[in-house]
């Protein structure tokens, strides 16, 4: 990357970000937003549709999972009826954020979408339902000029009442986590209410209706999510970067401002604003943000593998490796850095090396779509030494 500030020319956003509610929430700042803006939408923007149980799966409680509670009790029998491989076959997918009844129906779904769907059978069943914010190392991602840091949630589980006299603080609680955790790793969890996890919900769709390019869409799912969560910080960070791509500048300010006003030191929020002053025409006050951000953030994403890509076009597989290399150093599981590293050791004709970040990739595929094309890659370099160019 030559300029991390000129590079940067989309804005960042924040899939995940958790906000602790504890106290009454105030509504959020009305003056942020501006409805007449952008055409209506017919889409169903409510909190409850997140854990709506749907025909199929009331059908799939009573019969489907009739075995498994019987023998197993509620909790036990809940999770393998959902999560044994012999029973639902639930895969991990981020293509999109689905909703319970989505995430039922497709059998697949990324951490929110799982907890959600696991939540709305758990309820059915009187299950006490606990939900954590899992505090993890930066995951970043990019589409085209958009950059998406993705953080994680999972949910913990009691016994019904009837099965049991716990209650939520005996320490009896069973966590269910849908992401792989390394051995003898200790979690540092913040609890946080529903009306946060439906937040996060509608701010990740905002995410994808922006990276889909549907402005309109996107402005709605943003209102709805600090309408349930006005305390989400990463929805006013996502409505900056709303009204910034439907080219209204000046209105992109205030809910950045309104981040760095609680938190100070947001490098999302001062991401953005860097960027939006330079668009307004406040060189002076962009550098002024820049030089803070550049304290908070000596190594922005990106920095390492855009500088190992540019490094590869020069056909330089050996610096381009350790490049890689430092990238996967602090975003230990991103599929692409892996595939890079592998195309790096293929350049250096090491292709040993080059199957082990293949193989990494695949496994660390965050869709379906991404597994069946790094498994391909790996099929065409297990049977024969190609071309790089085949591999690109």
């Amino acid at each position: 990357m030559k300029s991390w500030i000129h590079s940067l020319t989309g804005l960042v956003l924040c899939l995940l970000l958790s906000a602790c509610a504890t106290a009454p929430m105030p509504a959020a700042p009305v003056q942020l937003f501006h409805d007449a803006l952008f055409k209506p939408s017919a889409e169903d923007f409510s909190a409850e549709r997140v854990f709506a149980f749907s025909p199929a799966m009331q059908d799939y409680l009573d019969i489907g999972m009739r075995t498994q509670l019987r023998s197993k009790g509620s909790r036990q029998g809940l999770l393998d009826a959902l999560y044994n491989k012999s029973s639902l076959q639930l895969e991990y997918d981020a293509s999109y954020t689905r909703d319970a009844s989505q995430a039922f129906a497709d059998r697949r779904g990324n951490c929110l979408s799982l907890v959600i769907m696991t939540a709305a059978f758990a309820k059915q069943l009187g299950l006490p339902v606990r939900y954590q914010s899992v505090y993890v190392d930066e995951v970043w991602s990019r589409t085209g000029d958009l950059y998406f840091l993705t953080g994680h949630v999972n949910l913990s589980l009691g016994r019904s009442l009837s099965e049991s006299r716990e209650t939520l603080a005996d320490g009896s609680m069973l966590t269910i986590d849908f992401l792989r955790q390394e051995p003898g790793s200790r979690q540092r969890n913040q609890v946080i209410e529903e009306h946060t996890i439906v937040a996060m919900f509608m701010n990740n769709r905002a995410a994808e209706n922006l990276q889909a390019g549907h402005i309109d869409e996107a402005y709605w799912w943003t209102r709805a999510a600090l309408t349930a969560d006005p305390k989400l910080l990463a929805a006013y960070n996502t409505l900056g970067v709303v009204y910034r791509r439907h080219g209204d500048l000046v209105l992109a300010e205030a809910p950045l401002r309104h981040v760095l006003a609680q938190e100070p030191a947001n490098t999302q929020a001062m991401s953005n604003l860097v960027l939006l002053l330079k668009d307004l025409g406040r060189p002076g006050e962009s550098a002024q943000v820049a030089q803070v951000l550049a304290q908070l953030q000596p190594y922005p994403p990106y920095k390492f593998f855009d500088m190992g890509l540019e490094a590869m076009r020069a056909g330089e597989f050996q610096k381009a490796k350790d490049l890689f290399s430092k990238e996967i150093e602090r975003s230990a599981y991103f599929h692409e850095f892996h595939f890079w590293l592998g195309l790096a050791n293929y350049g250096l004709g090491d292709l040993a090396g080059a199957r082990k970040q293949l193989s990494l990739a695949v496994e660390n595929s965050p869709t379906q779509g991404d597994r069946q094309l790094y498994t391909s890659k790996l099929d065409l370099l297990k049977v024969r030494r190609s071309p790089l160019d085949h591999m690109r």
